[in-house]
This record gives structure tokens, C-alpha cells and sequence, in this order.
């Protein structure tokens, strides 16, 4: 599949239209189920592949953001080799009480992993904890960038957006989304 299929099978598969509360607490007349784009095994495999030459060179690890860039880590990993963990939005307050799971973070020079980025609030509040436990984060994959100023909060963070798609890519298969 190519990226121009693969762009239509994510738009097709993924958009709904109605009214939605996005994260940052926006509303917006469009949504992108990243749900539907990772339980499909073939779409999860070809955006997979898509991302691959996206990674930066020099990481030790993934960083996959709960839930939805758990799954993306998690095929990174298979697909490279590279390990991945398992970042919590917070730290659970039982068993080993940790915000990320799989391995170390200290030391680690990570790439987060996240479907959707709208305002990149999260993200940013993540690779900051990580920072604090010792991981080394300048760089961010996703699937989509909603370009709702996302990419520019984490490169004021430090961290660089490397997007698989961008709004407008998915809007030129679909129509304004």
C-alpha cells in the first residue's frame, strides 16, 4: 500500500463527523478514531511500515504513550528490534508505583509514540516526567497531526514532531474534515 492508499484507508476507516470534546477541551466537528486505524491488523501493519524510516536514528527505545501509542510502539518494536515502554499518563499508586513500564528510563534515548496530536499537551507532560526519571526525549512520532498547534508546543518543549500525516493530507481524501 502506498502512502496515498494508505492515507485514504486511515481517513475512510478513521474520521467521524459530529460534534466532539477533544483533550485539549476543544469541540470540533471531526474526530479521528485512532481505534479503528490500530485494531485493524492489515491498516495497523502498512502505517507501521509507513513510520519506520520516520525513526529517528541514534534512539535505544520507544515510548509508547498509553493507550493509543501503546499499540504503535509495540509494532515499531517488532518491525525494528527496538524495545518499547509503556508510558502511563501517571504514575499507578500500586504495584510497582512506575509512570513507564518495560524497562529502564534513565539513560534512554527515547522516541514518543502517540496516534493523534492536537495540542501536544500530553505528550509535552510525558516526555517532561520521563525527562525527570532520566530519559533523553526530542523526538515525537504520530500518525496524524490535527495541526491545532501541536507541533509547535513540543518544539518550544524540545521536542520534534515527526508526523505520518497531516490534517490536510487526510482532508484532500475526504474533503474539509
Amino acid at each position: 500500500m502506498d502512502k496515498a492508499q494508505l492515507a485514504a484507508a486511515i481517513a475512510n476507516v478513521a474520521t467521524l463527523r459530529g460534534e466532539f470534546r477533544l483533550r485539549s477541551g476543544t469541540l470540533a466537528t471531526d474526530y479521528f478514531d485512532k481505534y479503528r486505524f490500530e485494531s485493524d491488523p492489515a491498516l495497523l501493519a502498512g502505517i507501521t511500515e509507513a513510520l519506520v524510516p520516520l525513526v529517528p536514528s541514534g534512539i535505544d527505545a520507544f515510548a509508547g504513550l498509553e493507550l493509543g501509542g501503546i499499540p504503535l510502539a509495540t509494532a515499531l518494536s517488532l518491525r525494528t528490534g527496538l524495545p518499547t515502554l509503556f508510558v502511563r499518563k501517571r504514575a499507578k499508586g500500586y504495584g510497582t508505583c512506575r509512570l513507564a513500564e518495560g524497562g529502564e528510563v534513565a539513560g534512554q534515548r527515547l522516541v514518543m509514540v502517540e496516534d493523534v496530536v492536537t495540542s501536544g499537551g500530553q505528550v509535552i507532560a510525558s516526555c517532561e516526567e520521563l525527562r525527570t526519571l532520566g530519559g533523553v526525549v526530542e523526538h515525537a512520532l504520530c500518525v496524524i497531526d490535527r495541526e491545532a498547534g501541536g507541533r509547535e508546543a513540543l518544539q518550544a518543549s524540545g521536542v520534534e514532531l515527526h508526523a505520518l500525516f497531516r490534517r490536510r493530507d487526510l482532508e484532500r481524501m475526504l474533503g474539509p474534515v
